[in-house]
Order: structure tokens, then sequence, then C-alpha cells
């Protein structure tokens, strides 16, 4: 099974990533949005990422503007026609996710290979809405997706050989490093650091220290590149809660417990580097 062209489902923060890495790697990439001004804010991010890329030397001086041309873009799930792998990269929730499988089973050609770049959501869950499951695959991406090297490779329960071979190779051919890890709720990745995030807002629930403090005690003590809340303004607080919930609820335990200031502020709307306000302030900074 050769991939030639990729599309993405979905052009916020981890769809656009995708869509720049698949066209520098030198496939032709088709990126769609159900919405026009998410798509065109979309495509403006890719091209702000390929000029800073590309004036820090990171690419190769016009490469920027060749990846940009690899990209075509259409409002809808019709402009998928002759992709060969199609990642949908929309919400962290399982019917707005069904849905897109759904139609891209209905929507794209008989051969493409339907990933899923799901933080927690069951691979196996969402093959078994499409009539081909054994096409269906998690390609879990990391943010940002330009910088980020790994991609977690998840296969569900009726997900083939082949498909597992295609997207391994696909994955390499994008400069990133595939790892495969077993389809259970949060895979590897989050299941291992929302619970260090969730208890992070637990010590500020608390108020055991402040955000700096909570953050600085991470940075300087465990040397990790960034705060746990400031990761989580990152990534976003409601993809945050969104992957707790899942793995509460996929788990059972109490442990993965979404901390109740968490909830709150995802009540309020503050979603973090996204909404301007997270546990940090960056509207304040701008």
């Amino acid at each position: 099974m050769q991939i030639r062209t990729i599309g993405v489902v979905g052009a916020g923060t981890m769809g656009n990533g995708i869509a720049q890495v698949s066209a520098t790697a030198g496939f032709e990439t088709v990126l769609v949005d159900a919405v026009e001004t998410a798509l065109e804010k979309g495509l403006a991010t890719i091209e702000k990422s390929l000029e800073r890329l590309e004036s820090k030397g990171k690419l190769a001086a016009g490469a920027g503007a060749a990846a940009r041309g690899r990209i075509r873009s259409g409002v809808g799930l019709d402009a998928l026609a002759e992709a060969d792998l199609v990642v949908e990269a929309v919400v962290e929730r399982f019917e707005v996710k069904r849905q897109v499988i759904a139609g891209l089973d209905r929507l794209a050609p008989a051969h493409a290979v339907l990933a899923t770049n799901t933080s927690s959501i069951s691979i196996t869950k969402l093959a078994a809405v499409s009539s081909r499951p054994g096409r269906v695959i998690g390609m879990h991406f990391m943010n940002p997706v330009p910088l980020m090297q790994l991609v977690e490779i998840i296969r569900g329960l009726q997900t083939d050989q082949a498909t597992y071979d295609a997207v391994e190779a696909a994955t390499r051919a994008l400069g990133k490093t595939p790892v495969e890890v077993h389809d259970a709720p949060g895979f590897v990745s989050n299941r291992v650091l929302m619970p260090m995030i969730n208890e992070a807002i637990y010590c500020l629930h608390e108020s055991v220290a402040n955000t700096e403090a909570i953050d600085q005690v991470m940075k300087l003590g465990m040397n990790h590149p960034m705060g746990p809340l400031a990761l989580a303004d990152l990534i976003g607080l409601d993809v945050c809660l969104d992957i707790l919930r899942v793995l509460h609820e996929g788990l059972g335990d109490d442990k993965y417990r979404p901390c109740p200031l968490l909830v709150k502020m995802v009540d309020a709307g503050w979603l973090g580097r996204k909404s301007g306000r997270g546990f940090h302030d960056y509207a304040a900074r701008a």
C-alpha cells in the first residue's frame, strides 16, 4: 500500500501541524474543515510556521513555499476523494469523531486508511463505526506537531497488518518516530501525563503552592522543559478535561477523576493559550 496523498480533517492546532509536516515531507496534502474561517486560520498558521522555520535555517530556502504549494484545502469531506491516508484531528469527543469516521467511510477512496489523532479514545470503538475496520488505526501526534518527534501508533482489535505497516512507513517518511502501543484509554502518553497534570491542578486547588511555584518545582527540580500547568495551557484545558474523563470512565479508577478546579475553568471558557487565559494569563503577555 503506497501513500502519496494525505488528507487531514480539522484545521486546528493539531490538524494544521499534521498538514504542515505532511507537505514539508513531500506528500500531496489536503486540509479540510467544516468551518471556512477555521480553515483560513489554519492555513495562515502553516504559512507563518513555515516562514519562521525557514528564517531560522531549519528549512532550506524555498522549502516553505514548496511545502505550501503541496497543500490544497476544502470545506467538507468531499475534497478527500483522492486521499490514500486520512488523519482526523477534530475535538476529543467520541460522538464528533464517530461522525467524521462515518463520513470518511462514505467519501474516502475504498483503499484509503482512516487514521485518528485521538489522544485517548478507543481505536476499536471508532473502527466499529466503519465498514473498513481493518483500515482504521490511531496516529497520535504530539503538540506542537512540527517540532515533536513521537507518533504513537495504535492498532484497534480489527486493524490489519498491511494498514499498520503502511502507517508506520508513512510516519517515518514524515520524519517522525513511530512507537506502537496497545489500544487502552489514554494509550501510554496521556495515561502517564494527564494524572501528573491533574495532580498539579489539585496542588493549586488545595493551595499547596501558586501557579508559578508549581511549574518552577517541576522545571527546576525534575528538569521538565515546561511546568505542568503551562503544559496544560498549551494542550488546552478542555482537551485535558476530555482526556481525563475518558481515563476515568474507561479505567474506573478515581485517581483519574478531574480536579474540580479544572472543570470550573473549562466552564468559564478559560482554556489556556487558545483563549488567552488558563492557569497563566496570555492576554497580559501579548
